[in-house]
């Protein structure tokens, strides 16, 4: 299992030196756009992230994004589901485009990242849950990219932001009860994006 929105670990507090909300959007829009390229013979096939077909993890994608709108707005997160699943393929655009709005207007005051926001992953500080969710985006992006053939162009900020959060909200060693598989080994010196999803339990 390997979303980062159900996780029940709740030591994932980044550093976050600078508003994160920029880079969350920009991690938003990424993922807009690589699922929007997904042709539709594409949409039934798997992703790295087992549970999810392609079509699935859009699904999920928009479902998390009424959830971090919703947060914003004080709201129990819990109360929505993961998985937008009642998206036919031509409602898709509509509904993320209008979850994508909702984030922008709830996340508007500056003063949402010293807000305790209690999340599926703990009770965080606003701006270190916009870095934890601005990870989901960028590792959810590649599991899309992965199983459809795209090549992101990848913000090398934003992956290093989504990086320093999961390494601090992941252990090394076993992961029991959090749903990520075990880190993967790669080179040292492999790309950003392979290293940070390697530690997220994928196989770059």
């Amino acid at each position: 299992m390997t979303h980062i929105g159900n996780t029940s670990r709740s030591n994932v507090t980044p550093d976050t030196t600078s508003d994160p909300r920029p880079g969350l959007l920009k991690a938003i829009a990424l993922a807009g756009r690589t699922v929007a390229a997904v042709l539709p013979e594409q949409l039934d096939g798997p992703t790295p992230c087992t549970e999810f077909t392609v079509r699935r993890l859009a699904g999920h994608l928009v479902a998390v994004l009424r959830r971090i709108a919703l947060a914003g707005r004080g709201g129990d997160v819990t109360s929505l589901p993961t998985l937008a699943d009642d998206l036919t393929d031509t409602a898709w655009q509509e509904a993320w485009d209008a979850a994508v709005r909702e984030v922008e207007a709830a996340w508007a005051d500056p003063a949402i990242l010293g807000r305790t926001l209690t999340l599926p992953f703990g009770s965080l500080p606003g701006a270190a849950a916009a870095a934890v969710w601005t990870s989901e985006f960028t590792v959810h992006t590649w599991d899309v990219a992965t199983a459809t053939g795209q090549l992101p162009d990848w913000d090398p900020e934003l992956v290093a932001i989504s990086y320093a959060a999961m390494r601090r909200g992941l252990p090394a060693g076993p992961r029991d009860g959090a749903p990520f598989g075990a880190a993967v080994d790669v080179d040292a010196d492999a790309p950003a994006i392979d290293r940070l999803v390697a530690w997220c339990g994928r196989k770059p």
